[in-house]
């Protein structure tokens, strides 16, 4: 709880009844949401969110590549997890790995060809799809309200993560 929290009570610990009722609500319609998109994504497009999300990172760095520890932060994996993705990815043909030239036993992965036409062909459907489920289930006012929700969860998140 921050301190802008209406209603706060010095001391309480655990939520209230209400606040776990939104908690619960905004959980539930968060994974619901990730959900759709990602059923949306696979099915217009042949890629889950993970690739999306490496292609995503991938298409906007220098030379269209990247450390592989980067690219974990980057995008928030393990490395480990990261590592077995790379390999389903580069089975399909969508990035290569080679050895960083610059650090002993550094990896880099690179976004082929094959994965930028895959990366391009999936972006409008994926766009078009936070448009119809996100964007315009909201008004403008909430729409800031929600980027202002997500900046405030992010703050708090990095704050304990600094701890």
């Amino acid at each position: 709880m921050t301190k802008a929290t209406p209603g706060r009570r010095a001391g309480r610990q655990l939520p209230t009844a209400e606040e776990l009722r939104i908690w619960r609500d905004f959980i539930e319609t968060t994974e619901a949401l990730r959900s759709r998109l990602a059923s949306r994504l696979q099915t217009e497009s042949s890629l889950s969110p993970g690739d999306y999300a490496v292609l995503l990172a991938l298409s906007e760095a220098q030379d269209r590549r990247m450390r592989s520890s980067e690219l974990a932060t980057h995008i928030g994996w393990e490395r480990s997890r990261l590592s077995h993705h790379l390999g389903r990815m580069e089975r399909r043909g969508l990035i290569r790995r080679q050895e960083c030239p610059t650090v002993p036993r550094g990896a880099e992965v690179l976004l082929t060809p094959a994965g930028a036409e895959a990366f391009q062909r999936s972006t409008v459907p994926h766009l078009r799809a936070i448009r119809e489920l996100f964007v315009d289930a909201l008004t403008p006012d909430q729409l800031v309200a929600a980027g202002e929700i997500a900046e405030a969860l992010r703050a708090q998140l990095d704050r304990h993560h600094e701890e």
